[in-house]
């Protein structure tokens, strides 16, 4: 009884590479590194394998393109993000498509704007792919990077983020050693988001070690969206919570809180200071400008791309890119810079 003949799956798997990898060797050699194009054929060699007709000519389709995967391109945030992910595709020379995932697909129904039949591979941003999709492609060997959002049931796919936790903590830690804050509420970002999980422990983190004990009455949703922070920090005036600053877990909702603020004739910073994160770019123009950290976002995206880049070429990526924050001082947590 003869044995069965070799699949592209076992030649990945001799060679310590994916499948993807494999079929560039193949079809296109020019975009994987030699040392890894080497493993491959010695592989190939090895396990004796050929490659069958139709799968060769199925896996050669390249279409130059990369794709974004955004829950929408409104708001300043996202703006940064796009023009790095826009320059690092002009710079490799891929065209992009950008699909904005808005509301969740029916599982019933998968629909899929994005993906191996219109672009060589994906950047997603958190929360614009759901895992079932997100394990399919894993599994197939289609190259994704994802941007801000830890990769789920432990798989193998990049992510590019930035430090959240302890830009959070600084924040924090600025407004009790330079401003004496103690009553700090945290605006948390919405449900599941992982950037907001990562910024509460920065805030919780940094109360611990100032003796400060946690409150979670000072912690409520302000949803990464100023109206929603409007009507959150009203709500908690309105219960006479006791605070002296609110750390909003993005700029957008700082913008709610202080509107709030004003409303209920609180001074910013005399009365309440505030502080958010990102330094989108209407920060420095509020009244007063806002302390916040900055996010490199722009950078997010470059690197994101340089990533997705490599790994469609056959090249070793690293699996967790952390970008480092930065404290950002203006006039809304009290300083005169």
């Amino acid at each position: 009884m003869s044995s069965p003949r070799p699949t592209i799956a076992d030649v990945a798997h001799r060679a310590e590479v994916s499948i993807a990898t494999v079929s560039r060797v193949l079809n296109r050699p020019d975009l994987v590194d030699a040392q890894t194009a080497g493993r491959v054929r010695f592989a190939i060699d090895e396990l004796n394998y050929t490659p069958h007709a139709a799968a060769r000519t199925l896996a050669s389709h390249r279409t130059d393109t990369l794709g974004l995967l955004l829950p929408d391109i409104g708001g300043e945030f996202f703006q940064p993000l796009l023009q790095g992910v826009e320059a690092g595709v002009s710079e490799a020379g891929f065209d992009l498509l950008i699909h904005a995932t808005r509301t969740p697909r029916s599982h019933n129904a998968p629909r899929r704007p994005l993906g191996e039949h219109n672009t060589d591979g994906l950047l997603v941003f958190t929360e614009s792919l759901d895992t079932q999709e997100l394990t399919r492609l894993h599994r197939v060997g289609f190259p994704v990077v994802l941007l801000h959002q830890t990769p789920p049931n432990s798989l193998d796919i990049p992510v590019v983020t930035i430090e959240n936790q302890s830009g959070a903590q600084k924040i924090t830690e600025h407004l009790m050693d330079v401003h004496g804050c103690r009553r700090i509420i945290f605006l948390q970002g919405p449900a599941g988001h992982e950037d907001s999980h990562w910024r509460e422990l920065g805030y919780r983190k940094a109360l611990k070690k100032h003796g400060v004990p946690f409150d979670p009455a000072l912690v409520a949703i302000g949803g990464f969206d100023s109206n929603q922070a409007r009507s959150t920090v009203e709500q908690l005036i309105h219960h006479g919570t006791d605070f002296d600053a609110i750390f909003s877990g993005d700029d957008d909702s700082a913008v709610g809180a202080i509107h709030a603020l004003r409303q209920a004739g609180r001074r910013i910073p005399g009365d309440v200071a505030v502080v958010g994160f990102d330094d989108s770019i209407f920060a420095q123009i509020l009244t007063p400008p806002l302390t916040t950290v900055r996010s490199p976002m722009e950078q997010v995206g470059r690197e994101a791309v340089h990533q997705l880049i490599r790994i469609i070429r056959g090249e070793r990526v690293e699996l967790r890119l952390v970008l480092p924050t930065e404290l950002v001082i203006r006039r809304s947590c009290g300083c005169q810079s």
